[in-house]
């Protein structure tokens, strides 16, 4: 009957794998109804695996990494400028959102039994799951083995 909510701040793009998981309850912050000031989040330039689509390859070259975060922070930048510009026209905050890209951040809350806590744990701390969903697994699981230090223990000793 135990059971664990969590606090992930995150892009909408991890936000959406992370809502896939049917088992937890969540509350999402609403852009619809307040202002999207968050910020955004920068990602890494990883090369696509080409056996393993679920996987990426952090072998890029140094010049096109950074031309993967200015690209981001260029988008970024004009989706923000266009979005306070929309609000100030009076545009609806839920009309103006679409103007914002999948690296907004959000916030979100994610309640689960700890059954459902094991299965995603396991799924999302191992191979096959995107770097940024991974970190938050780990997280998690950090989170997981505080408040339920002896199941924490007996998952490791499973693996």
């Amino acid at each position: 009957m135990a059971d664990m909510t969590v606090e992930i701040v995150t892009s909408r793009a991890i936000a959406q794998q992370i809502l896939r998981h049917r088992s937890f309850n969540f509350q999402e912050f609403s852009q619809r109804y307040a202002k999207a000031d968050m910020g955004f989040e920068t990602y890494e330039a990883r090369r696509q695996d080409t056996k393993n689509r679920q996987n990426s390859i952090n072998d890029m070259d140094d010049s096109d990494k950074h031309w993967f975060e200015c690209a981001q922070v260029n988008i970024q930048s004009m989706c923000e400028s266009a979005y306070d510009q929309a609000l100030a026209k009076g545009i609806a905050k839920e009309q103006a959102r679409f103007l914002l890209p999948l690296s907004t951040t959000t916030k979100l809350y994610m309640k689960g039994s700890v059954r459902s806590w094991i299965h995603y744990l396991g799924l999302r701390t191992g191979n096959g799951t995107q770097k940024e969903h991974m970190d938050i697994a780990q997280a998690i699981e950090s989170m997981f083995a505080e408040q339920f230090p002896t199941i924490a223990q007996a998952m490791t000793k499973a693996n």
